[in-house]
């Protein structure tokens, strides 16, 4: 059972329970609406509601090296200085060279959106153009993050993003025919 941002709370005998984790899975597609605003997947937009106690907040940044953007909720702002720490670490401990700065601007430089009810929520434009984003995303469930593609950039990405290239071709086609789940 989940309990907020990572801390423990009560079970039904009144013991303490940890904290599950929180992992976005699931994939969705969305055209871009009226005013300018996508809709986050149910799925995701349930997991972005638990990971920060309720509040509606979505944190997004530019993929490190893929044209495409992470977004997370509030309970993994507390995880970066972690991660931060261990790729440093990894770096040096193979004598590789490690921007502290850069990753810092890049792991803590994210947007906070609110989105309502219905997830819907508007995009900075430079999302737009970082991500090469236009008139649909297709979101892709990742675990501690999920990213958001433009379908047309994600179609021309190499080997190992063949399940999420078909799984958007089929959202794609069910939204063409008019069977698109909501």
């Amino acid at each position: 059972m989940f309990w907020g941002r990572g801390y423990p709370g009560k079970g039904e005998a009144g013991e303490v329970e940890a904290a599950r984790p929180i992992r976005y899975s699931g994939d969705g597609l969305s055209q871009i609406g009226d005013k300018g605003r996508f809709v986050l997947p149910s799925e995701i937009r349930k997991t972005l509601r638990e990971s920060g106690d309720g509040e509606r907040v979505l944190c997004l940044s530019k993929h490190p090296r893929w044209k495409a953007l992470v977004g997370f909720g509030l309970s993994r702002i507390e995880e970066l200085e972690a991660e931060l720490e261990r790729e440093e670490r990894y770096a040096l401990d193979r004598g590789h060279d490690f921007d502290r700065d850069l990753r810092a601007q890049q792991l803590y430089g994210y947007s906070r959106l609110p989105f309502d009810d219905s997830g819907r929520f508007v995009m900075p434009d430079r999302h737009f153009r970082l991500a090469g984003i236009e008139e649909r995303v297709f979101f892709r469930g990742m675990g501690r993050s999920f990213l958001i593609w433009n379908p047309d950039v994600l179609m021309k990405m190499g080997p190992g993003f063949e399940e999420a290239q078909e799984a958007c071709a089929d959202l794609i086609a069910q939204a063409a025919s008019g069977k698109a789940k909501g």
